[in-house]
């Protein structure tokens, strides 16, 4: 079985020409698990798969992370194969944030008899949680306010930190198992969001070693980085990901 991280969307919230950030866990090709909904991430998703995301997992409630939702909103509604199967995994804190960003806008549709979650499958998440019979973990990340933004870690394969400064403390539980590394960097770091001086200051060359980075600021940032000789991520790419250590439930 071959596994790969397919990057929708690599840019900060400015860099639109990078695509918002958003990726897909692929499990031999084919889309497993997403991770957020930004609105150039759901184009670029749609375009590559030729369907809508079938399951995510929720980071946090920035707008460049859940553009796409009224758009996938819509997509699963009407589609009756579709409404109400579409899993949404979302940290328990991101629920009422979710909620109040996109769905409590009166009447989801004009017409009226439709809430907006009855798109969806709503599972609140903690510590952890089981997607297709595989466990992944869920960790806080620092960004802007505590309990409001989460990493995901798919053991001994992949760990995303999401939208975060560094967090040296966190992926030496959660990245403990030679998983890569999908992380924020950019050129320069901000109250909300890791440079890549913080990187260096703050991790060991090991874990460096390991991270694919992304959320940057332009493509000249990301050439600027490459030549720092770190592995930078760019819009489309998949990167290749070790089966993941936990085993699968048997069905």
């Amino acid at each position: 079985m071959e596994w790969s991280l397919r990057f929708h969307g690599v840019g900060n919230a400015s860099a639109v020409e990078l695509g918002s950030p958003m990726a897909t866990i692929e499990r031999d090709g084919a889309p497993w698990l997403t991770i957020d909904c930004g609105g150039e991430g759901l184009t670029a998703y749609q375009a590559h798969y030729g369907e809508m995301p079938r399951a995510l997992f929720v980071t946090h409630t920035h707008l460049d992370h859940i553009a796409g939702f009224e758009r996938l909103f819509v997509a699963s509604y009407f589609d009756e194969t579709r409404r109400g199967r579409v899993r949404l995994y979302v940290p328990a804190s991101v629920v009422p944030l979710l909620h109040q960003r996109v769905g409590d806008y009166p009447n989801a549709l004009a017409e009226g008899g439709a809430n907006f979650w009855d798109a969806f499958q709503v599972i609140p998440v903690g510590a952890a949680f089981w997607h297709d019979g595989v466990r992944l973990e869920v960790f806080p990340t620092r960004h802007h306010w505590p309990e409001t933004a989460f990493g995901l870690r798919l053991r001994g394969s992949l760990v995303w930190t999401g939208d975060t400064r560094p967090i040296p403390e966190m992926l030496a539980k959660f990245a403990d198992a030679g998983e890569r590394v999908a992380h924020d960097c950019a050129l320069h770091g901000n109250p909300s969001h890791s440079g890549i001086d913080d990187l260096e200051r703050e991790y060991p060359s090991e874990l460096l070693d390991r991270c694919v980075l992304y959320h940057y600021a332009s493509r000249s940032d990301g050439e600027t980085l490459a030549a720092r000789g770190y592995r930078v991520a760019h819009p489309g790419e998949a990167v290749a990901l070790e089966e993941p250590a936990m085993p699968r439930l048997q069905t």
